[in-house]
């Protein structure tokens, strides 16, 4: 049982790696200590198969035995050590809320900064803390310093709630929107580059680009358009939403402006909860979406002015990197594509099943779409779930109709065959009459 005079240090100052597991489960160290040690010299597509490992990590979340979920891109179930750790830090408050919550528990919030910063590789003065990705990008997006006149190029396959915001401001305040139409997928770097140069002209302040593309998968080669961008005298916003902690890279590698994710997708942490990456030069041109003391600052921390807010949630973010760490990031993307890759490439083989997905690895990871001729999406949806219990997500959107798939790492091969055998004898069935 941990006492009240080490609460606050074990919350903030959790270790990564085995050490996670010495301090909160010490029966199970010794066999996962056995499990790194065989996986440590292995390449991260060797680490992919080694199904004793990836059992172990199934075996550290609580999902329901009686649904396969292929759902993950909407929201991911958290392991148990990050909904203990939740639930331990939310009986903690209950006991003096305005005491615990803001007296104590929130000084966990700088040493979660930083170690947030160094997953992320960038400044701790650089990242706030929030409660997913829409706020993140409607904090950047609302908070620029735009004019009437003033362009901004974004894509038919960014997410809703961003284009939404950019239509806000083009209809309060006379921005134009140049928007880059994609056909996907696409499998060839320059094609991107050259979409979104010809949507620039002398007017654009702003690029928008989706990392990970939510109803397809498909990953954009983030750093060549932003480089042509920042050459055009551009600033580059990236909505990240599905890359953080799913593909292994760092802030810095895309060579944005800004940055926005919802940590509780593939970082697995507790549900609401976000991270916002805005450069440091840059935080002092930034309005903050809510109103803070010194609004034209540059500290980071004017974008954390929201009020009451799950403190509890907040602090169990330690404790998901801690378990993304142990895993690997080079290890964790490898073993998504791997699942994505053993059902979508028996996919691609039949006839009447379309792709909307790429299978290259520069293009795609854990997410696919895929369509059967002659089935509305809503009715694949449907059977799958009706028959064999398999949750996936229906995606109209643009030229892509079809089922989004998406595993995790808690998924294991019989979920995967599972769905393979389900695609294989729906294409052998009537589709429903319409």
């Amino acid at each position: 049982m941990l006492t009240r005079k080490n609460f606050i240090q074990h919350t903030a100052f959790a270790t990564a790696g085995l050490s996670l597991f010495e301090l909160t489960q010490p029966a199970k160290a010794a066999e996962l200590k056995i499990h790194l040690e065989r996986i440590a010299g292995l390449e991260a597509n060797n680490a992919a198969k080694d199904e004793e490992f990836w059992g172990w990590v199934r075996e550290q979340y609580t999902t329901s035995p009686t649904i396969t979920n292929f759902n993950n891109g909407g929201v991911s179930p958290q392991p148990k050590q990050v909904q203990d750790a939740h639930i331990r830090n939310y009986q903690y408050c209950n006991e003096a809320p305005s005491y615990f919550m803001w007296r104590q528990l929130d000084l966990g919030r700088e040493p979660l900064r930083a170690k947030l910063a160094e997953l992320a590789g960038c400044s701790p003065e650089e990242v706030a803390i929030n409660r997913n990705t829409t706020e993140g990008l409607n904090s950047i997006i609302f908070g620029l310093n735009l004019k009437a006149g003033d362009e901004v190029v974004i894509s038919n396959f960014d997410y809703p709630n961003m284009v939404n915001a950019w239509h806000q401001r083009e209809k309060r305040e006379g921005i134009k929107l140049n928007i880059v139409k994609l056909d996907l997928p696409i499998e060839n770097d320059e094609v991107f580059v050259e979409k979104f140069e010809k949507a620039i002209t002398s007017k654009t302040k702003v690029v928008h680009i989706t990392h990970v593309i939510n109803w397809t998968g498909q990953i954009l080669p983030v750093r060549k358009i932003a480089d042509m961008a920042h050459k055009k005298g551009c600033e580059v916003i990236v909505d990240g939403a599905h890359s953080f902690a799913h593909l292994n890279f760092k802030i810095s590698d895309l060579g944005c402006d800004y940055f926005a994710t919802s940590l509780h997708k593939w970082l697995c942490a507790p549900f609401g909860t976000g991270m916002m990456f805005v450069k440091k030069e840059k935080i002092k041109n930034i309005w903050p979406l809510l109103s803070a003391p010194e609004p034209e600052s540059d500290d980071i921390r004017k974008f954390e002015g929201l009020g009451t807010r799950s403190f509890p949630a907040e602090m169990a973010i330690a404790n998901a990197i801690d378990f993304h760490l142990l895993i690997g990031s080079e290890r964790k993307e490898a073993r998504l594509r791997y699942l994505k890759n053993r059902w979508s490439e028996m996919a691609k083989t039949i006839s009447k099943v379309q792709l909307f997905t790429s299978l290259k690895p520069e293009y795609s990871c854990a997410i696919a779409n895929f369509a059967i001729e002659g089935w509305k999406p809503e009715d694949i949806d449907a059977k799958l779930f009706e028959k064999w219990k398999i949750h996936v997500t229906t995606i109209n959107h643009e030229n892509v109709h079809g089922v989004r798939v998406t595993p995790h790492v808690y998924t294991s091969l019989k979920d995967v065959d599972l769905l393979a055998k389900a695609i294989i004898e729906i294409t052998g069935m009537e589709p429903p009459k319409k």
